[in-house]
C-alpha cells in the first residue's frame, strides 16, 4: 500500500471521529494538489497530511511551508468556484508519526 494514502486514511479516519464531511481527497488543480477537503461546520477545511514513521528526516510539520500553503489556497479557491461554495475556508495540517496523529488546525505563515 501507498504510504501516502495510509496516512491519508489515518487522517480521515480521525476527522471522521470528529464530525468533519470528507468531501473530496486528492483533488488536483493546475497549482497544487489538496490531500483532503473537508466540512468542519460550516466550513471548508483543506488538509494537508504528512507521515513519517520516525524522525529520522525530522517532523513531518517541517515539511510544510509557505509556498505550499499559498498553492493549497488557489487550489481551494478554484475547487470552491467549481462546486459553488461560499463559506470560510481553513487550512490544516495533520501529521502521522510513528502512529500518533497531530493536528494543527488554522495553520498560517503569518
Amino acid at each position: 500500500m501507498n504510504k501516502g494514502k495510509a496516512y491519508e486514511d489515518i487522517a480521515c479516519e480521525y476527522l471522521n471521529s470528529l464530525g468533519y464531511k470528507i468531501l473530496a481527497r486528492n483533488f488536483h488543480c493546475r497549482f497544487s494538489e489538496i490531500d483532503i477537503l473537508a466540512l468542519d461546520g460550516d466550513t471548508l477545511v483543506v488538509v494537508e497530511v504528512k507521515g513519517a514513521k520516525d524522525e529520522r528526516f525530522g517532523n513531518p510539520a517541517e515539511r510544510f511551508g509557505k509556498k505550499k500553503m499559498q498553492r493549497l489556497l488557489r487550489c481551494a479557491y478554484l475547487y470552491m468556484e467549481r462546486e459553488n461554495l461560499s463559506c470560510e475556508l481553513r487550512i490544516d495540517l495533520i501529521t502521522v508519526l510513528r502512529g500518533r496523529v497531530n493536528h494543527y488546525k488554522g495553520v498560517s505563515f503569518d
